[in-house]
């Protein structure tokens, strides 16, 4: 990643242009130096040793005992760096006092994880902390300066950020791993509160060890309000079973488990509140699309937060120097070698983090990958284990193959007795819900209508028709007559043609997502799992403003649509 420093008002942007002053900046580059003399880390090209340091990589974190150990038994060296100072660097290159050591993760697929974990069980007692503490401490000395700089920066950030705003309306998106652990000591420490909301977004993936720190963190901060968001309504295998595992390209399980159930919290906790502060641990390193974030942002992926992420721009070498620096309690999974502890079975873990499951999570990564085999056989992958061995299974786009992304088609054919209607042959059967998805367009009115012909207008608010819906309860077949061509901003027939489908399609695929809730401002939505079975979608009249968001904001109108979406006549690859 690239940074600039203006050398007008001395601030890193990400442009070569300064947003500041609109002057050219120079290039910073982020690297890390080492000291060879010391064996440790430095961010400045300087030692109080009096030696020159090297410039290294562009990051690095700490190897922890319990990595180095594992990292060892892999090479069938155990406690070969025992006394050495071990880290990785960008690229997960492992380094031992400073040059850096042959070891690929390429090859981990063939390593007997059974047996690796047996030599881990048998050497973890002899294990120790001693020489790596010595390390650190040395690390921490001699990068005093840096904690300085980006604690000072952040937590005046944080201030300013807030001073108009009061602790009810502002809360930590906690997450458990590193960064969301600094940004809570760094809001705590900024504003001198600690009782500012913590909202924990239990995805129900989370590592064993995410809930044990979790635990910790609530008996270490009694003052401190931790609350869980969870969607107890949904079971991620059985949406697996359904749609076929998340992808790189189609992460569904973050709308699902994460963002609809914490806008579902937040609305319980916040009510109608115009702008809540939301501090969260992104950092424009950790991926090419952070990249791009805003270090400020105002209703992103939920409505009504202003998001304010005061380490935007910390390394992980940051990260680290503060959390050891404070001695800031973290999650135990790092100590393993993890460099991330969203979901354990996320489509984004590196195949180094696969291995750790493999290792610290035998059971539950051996039914995953039967998980996915088993899918990869129903939608006819001739090498089911390869696909899913290779990793081929992260790429996937779409709904091909999957039974369930037929209900995204919605056959209709114009009326030809009737100017501007059209039939459509539904896969759900007429209910009262399906005119709850018409509310955006206008008003229901079923005393214009033929209730024998199972007419129901949608008017405007002074009564005027804008669509008749025509179709007995519990059949198929719909019959729509559109009258306003204008219907949602639409240009012509078609395109308000187009408009009615993303409803109808939304009818017919909705599983109780939570997507639309979580993007209307308005609180409009109202999406309840029955116990039955069944999925309930309201809208709320005294809340719906008719802005068409919910219509307008995912391609098709379907947030699972554009997850389920096929490309006619081609396979996946």
């Amino acid at each position: 990643m690239q940074r600039y420093r203006c050398t007008k008002d001395n601030i890193i942007t990400q442009t070569s242009v300064c947003p500041v002053c609109k002057e050219r900046a120079e290039l910073e580059k982020s690297d890390i130096y080492w000291c060879d003399t010391c064996n440790i880390p430095l961010y400045q090209k300087k030692c109080s040793c009096g030696s020159k340091p090297r410039r290294m990589v562009s990051d690095i974190r700490p190897v922890f005992p319990e990595e180095r150990l594992l990292l060892e038994i892999l090479l069938k060296k155990p406690f070969a760096f025992l006394k050495d100072s071990v880290w990785n660097g960008s690229g997960n290159k492992y380094y031992v006092n400073g040059k850096r050591i042959d070891f690929s993760v390429k090859d981990l697929i063939e390593v007997d994880a059974e047996e690796v974990r047996k030599q881990y069980e048998d050497l973890r007692e002899q294990n120790t902390y001693q020489y790596f503490d010595s390390y650190i401490k040395r690390f921490l000395e001699e990068n005093r300066e840096r904690y300085e700089e980006i604690t000072t920066e952040a937590t005046g950030y944080i201030r300013e950020s807030t001073k108009n705003y009061k602790i009810q309306d502002m809360f930590v998106s906690f997450s458990g791993g590193k960064d969301s652990t600094v940004v809570s000591s760094l809001v705590m420490r900024a504003l001198s509160e600690p009782k500012i909301l913590h909202i924990f977004g239990d995805t129900t993936l989370e590592f064993p060890e995410t809930m044990h720190y979790v635990e910790r963190f609530k008996k270490e901060h009694p003052k401190t309000p931790v609350l869980s968001s969870r969607n107890k309504e949904k079971n991620f295998e059985e949406l697996c079973e359904l749609m076929g595992p998340p992808s790189r390209v189609m992460r569904w399980c973050c709308t699902i488990f994460k963002t609809g159930a914490i806008q579902r919290k937040i609305k319980a906790l916040f009510g109608d509140k115009d702008k809540i502060i939301t501090f969260y641990g992104i950092r424009r390193s950790e991926s090419a699309s952070r990249s791009k974030y805003e270090r400020e942002t105002e209703g992103s992926k939920i409505t009504k937060q202003i998001t304010i992420s005061p380490i935007i721009d910390w390394m992980d070498f940051d990260i680290w120097l503060y959390l050891l620096t404070t001695k800031t309690d973290f999650n135990d999974a790092y100590r393993w070698g993890y460099t991330r502890v969203g979901c354990w079975c996320c489509p984004n873990n590196s195949a180094w983090s696969e291995f750790l499951s493999r290792i610290y999570m035998p059971e539950q990564s051996k039914h995953w990958q039967e998980l996915l085999i088993d899918f990869a056989r129903r939608i006819g992958k001739p090498d089911a284990e390869s696909y899913i061995r290779d990793g081929k299974w992260k790429a996937r786009q779409g709904g091909n193959g999957v039974e369930y992304a037929n209900k995204a088609v919605v056959s209709f054919k114009p009326c030809v007795l009737e100017e501007n209607s059209f039939n459509y042959e539904l896969q759900r059967p007429i209910s009262e819900e399906l005119y709850e998805l018409f509310r955006p367009f206008g008003y229901i009115n079923k005393n214009l209508g033929n209730e024998r012909l199972g007419e129901v207008f949608i008017t405007t608010k002074n009564g005027n028709p804008r669509i008749k819906l025509q179709g007995r309860i519990g059949k198929t077949t719909l019959k729509v007559t559109i009258y306003d061509m204008h219907l949602d901003g639409a240009k012509n027939l078609e395109t308000a043609e187009d408009k009615i489908k993303c409803q109808l399609t939304k009818y017919q695929l909705c599983m109780g997502c939570k997507a639309c809730e979580s993007i209307c401002k308005h609180n409009a939505i109202v999406i309840r799992d029955e116990k039955d079975g069944s999925i309930s979608y309201h809208i709320l009249d005294e809340k719906c403003v008719r802005c068409g968001e919910c219509v307008n904001h995912y391609v098709g109108g379907c947030y699972i649509r554009k997850v389920l979406a096929t490309k006619r006549g081609k396979r996946e690859e």
